[in-house]
């Protein structure tokens, strides 16, 4: 056990610290099951709408590596693989070769895969806003008088 979870460890919680983590878990799991179940209404499953956003919110631009894509949906390599062939074959994304390296395979959102994630990515928007208060991070009183950190 590290020196911080020994510190964090020692402090006791409070009641209001329990039912702000419960608070807080509850509208992850509402934005969680809400997600899945519109994605799948919509004729996708949840890892190609996360696959989607990691490509449109990539920083800097709208493409990855299958490595950046691991890192970014927190998969190993082949998985990832995987997944990017069955929304290849869905017209979702589509690889490119890199210009600048051939050896560097770039995956990138077709223009369904575009829409696809517009529409599905306004939903989820529209969810977040709905949820509200239910996904805000509780406060921990950090002087030492019963908050988490």
């Amino acid at each position: 056990m590290t020196a911080k979870d020994e510190r964090v460890r020692s402090k006791q919680l409070t009641k209001q610290d329990f039912e702000e983590l419960a608070r807080f878990r509850f509208g992850i799991r509402r934005y969680l099951r809400f997600s899945e179940e519109t994605v799948r209404r919509h004729g996708l499953t949840p890892q190609h709408y996360q696959l989607m956003l990691a490509l449109k919110g990539f920083p800097g631009r709208e493409w990855a590596t299958m490595r950046e894509l691991a890192e970014r949906l927190q998969l190993r390599h082949h998985s990832v693989v995987e997944l990017v062939d069955r929304a290849q074959k869905q017209d979702l994304v589509e690889r490119a070769p890199d210009p600048a390296d051939a050896r560097v395979v770039r995956v990138q959102l077709t223009a369904g895969g575009q829409r696809a994630l517009a529409q599905l990515s306004a939903l989820h928007r529209d969810e977040l806003r709905r949820l509200g208060t239910a996904l805000t991070l509780p406060s921990w009183d950090d002087n030492g008088d019963g908050g988490g950190e």
